[in-house]
């Protein structure tokens, strides 16, 4: 918004200071600031009303040290991490992009649906929440808008260099939006691209370091790929989106760990949307170059300075929970920036403490019926699930787990960003 307002003020009115605006830099610095105002000052505020409204979290009994301490703490703070994305997105960003738009449609979308799930638990006393089919398909839709709208709209494309005796299509696909152009690179030469419109995405640790989803469709059936390609493309959106929204949801289950394993894995996305969306560092480190992504940045600053600021009263000892309204947006926004960078398939690494703390409910589900069918008792891998419940049980303090487990989160962000040259 700010941005339409000071382009105009400088084009008719010359006014000074406003080209400013124009700067991606800028407006990301101006996004963090502001979110952090919003999460911090307002964020007190917000806090202090659900607690005279006694808007307070209902604590399952699960024998874990300091759990009764967390009985009436207000939830619902999620609506404090959405204010802090949003509002500075609208005001700095060119929200006109198609990238912004589908984060600002997920960030609403699945914040809706935890809104939802939370309204149920605290003001219907209902402590299941929204049906969990009901939060599925909420997933669900919101993988098939992101993953429809990337593979059909005209502004998702990239550009491919126009190499002499190489075709510039690679699959059927595929199509050129625009005419070749040149572009100088760093020694000064003329090398010539064209855009083009296509679902390639990145493949981490490999030299081609890309791959089409019509190449998967066509180990499928060679005659159907034009059939297979979006099919296959938005059921893996879909996946994504499921998987890594409720992966964050089971995260969130000791103070901090949801809110600052999700700001050190926007801060890595926002390297790869930064470098992919500016064609100098694309064509220096070898990358896709993605055109207008990087107006991203905006969003990410204002993300990771939201789940910063909010960390402020989320740390432990909580003064108040995200609840689902919080934790389902941000695993959504994780999986949909991750699916508009091209990488996708580094999720298991970027997201790797959400994967195992899904992956340590899903086992210990799995054992345990398996070994109540086999024995007649449930027998159980873990002590307790999701895993950090684990390592409370063997007695660490939970702000012990959950700065270890940021420390391995920043070990796989850095793993996830060396990929760009490690291949």
């Amino acid at each position: 918004m700010l941005y339409y307002l000071f382009t105009y003020l400088r084009e008719h009115f010359g006014m000074f200071g406003a080209g400013v605006f124009y700067y991606i830099t800028f407006r990301t610095a101006m996004a963090i600031m502001l979110s952090l105002f919003i999460t911090t000052v307002w964020g007190k505020q917000m806090i202090n009303y659900l607690q005279r409204k006694q808007i307070g979290e209902t604590v399952r009994d699960l024998g874990l040290e300091g759990e009764k301490t967390k009985r009436g703490t207000p939830t619902m703070g999620g609506l404090i991490i959405l204010s802090g994305i949003l509002i500075p997105t609208l005001l700095f960003s060119r929200f006109i992009n198609v990238y912004v738009i589908l984060m600002i449609v997920s960030t609403v979308w699945l914040g809706v649906v935890g809104f939802l799930d939370d309204y149920i638990k605290v003001f219907r006393k209902n402590k299941e929440g929204l049906a969990g089919r009901f939060k599925i398909l909420g997933q669900i839709g919101l993988g098939l808008i992101i993953g429809l709208t990337m593979y059909y709209n005209d502004n998702v494309v990239v550009t491919r260099q126009v190499i002499e005796g190489q075709p510039i299509i690679q699959n059927e696909t595929e199509e050129i939006i625009s005419k070749p152009y040149t572009r100088k690179d760093e020694t000064g030469t003329n090398i010539k691209y064209v855009t083009i419109k296509s679902e390639t995405t990145t493949i981490p640790f490999v030299r081609s370091h890309e791959l089409s989803y019509a190449e998967v469709a066509s180990w499928i059936s060679e005659g159907a790929v034009k059939t297979l390609a979006p099919i296959i493309y938005v059921l893996f959106v879909i996946f994504i989106i499921v998987a890594v929204s409720n992966g964050a949801n089971i995260t969130d289950g000791i103070d901090g760990l949801a809110t600052g394993t999700s700001a050190i894995i926007g801060l890595c996305l926002g390297v790869f949307a930064y470098v992919s969306g500016n064609y100098i560092f694309a064509q220096y480190l070898g990358i896709m170059h993605i055109p207008n992504l990087g107006e991203l940045s905006i969003f990410i600053g204002a993300f990771v300075g939201a789940c910063v600021g909010f960390l402020w009263y989320n740390a432990y000892p909580a003064q108040v929970f995200m609840g689902d309204t919080g934790s389902l947006a941000l695993g959504g926004i994780i999986a949909s920036l991750a699916i508009i960078v091209r990488k996708e398939l580094l999720i298991p690494i970027i997201c790797g403490i959400f994967l195992v703390e899904n992956l340590s409910v899903l086992l210990q589900v799995a054992y345990f019926k398996h070994t109540k069918k086999k024995y007649g008792e449930g027998r159980r891998i873990f002590l307790m699930s999701p895993l950090h419940h684990h390592y409370q049980k063997l007695g660490y303090h939970e702000s012990k787990i959950v700065t270890r487990f940021w420390i391995i989160c920043i070990i796989l962000a850095i793993l996830s960003i060396v990929t760009l040259k490690l291949r």
